[in-house]
């Protein structure tokens, strides 16, 4: 587990939308530019991590001497976070996983008709189960509201056992999607919280970083 004044930790950091794909040529997906995640693996190679990024698709460039790897599903990303959850110190779950991907995946591409229903199933809670698992990794959680932003924030961080999440909100204005100014509340497992106005994604990832040594802001 990272410590104060620690030199060197091995950080996991997920980016981007998933895709879930109802034929071969239609999928659904989130708005998640991939921003946040790779401003955070490149601030923390800078700091002098060793850093693996798992990434959506995204139009990105993976920044240099990181260790990239790259998804589409969430089936996949559940593949990839259980060989490389076990060999880091610290995840940061930034990417945009689907919530529900369709039952069926048609074989061929759907022809258009006047109406279409699809059936959808739950994906895994990849947080949950990490978080079932994990010995003495960090795991920082992000979410994205549109109402109660802090009351939903602090149920997913004890419902999935977080140690920090970052909650977004959606709404009135704000845009967290993409490279602009964005607005976060982090709140700790041990009941601290700090709240970002108009701060660029680039500086949180620093910011969060400091939170792995526990440094006051």
């Amino acid at each position: 587990m990272p410590r104060k004044n620690a030199k060197r930790c091995r950080i996991l950091v997920t980016a981007g939308p998933t895709r879930e794909w109802l034929d071969p040529v239609r999928f659904i997906t989130n708005p998640s530019t991939g921003v946040m995640g790779y401003e955070i693996a490149r601030a923390a190679k800078r700091a002098g991590h060793a850093v693996t990024l798992l990434s959506g698709p995204t139009v990105l460039k993976c920044p240099p001497g990181i260790r990239f790897i790259p998804f589409e599903t969430t089936e996949q990303l559940e593949q990839l976070l259980g060989r490389e959850f076990g060999r880091h110190d610290v995840l940061f779950m930034t990417a945009a996983v689907g919530d529900y991907t369709p039952v069926y995946l048609g074989k061929h591409k759907i022809k258009r008709r006047s109406t279409l229903t699809v059936r959808f199933k739950q994906t895994p809670d990849l947080l949950a189960k990490l978080s079932r698992v994990k010995k003495n990794q960090i795991i920082v959680g992000f979410c994205l509201e549109t109402e109660h932003l802090a009351a939903n924030a602090v149920r997913k961080l004890r419902k999935k056992n977080l140690d920090f999440i970052v909650a977004n909100y959606l709404g009135n204005g704000t845009q967290p999607f993409g490279s602009g100014l964005t607005n976060v509340i982090v709140i700790s497992k041990s009941g601290w919280e700090k709240e970002f106005n108009k701060i660029t994604k680039s500086r949180l990832a620093r910011q969060l970083l400091r939170c792995l040594c526990r440094e006051p802001f």
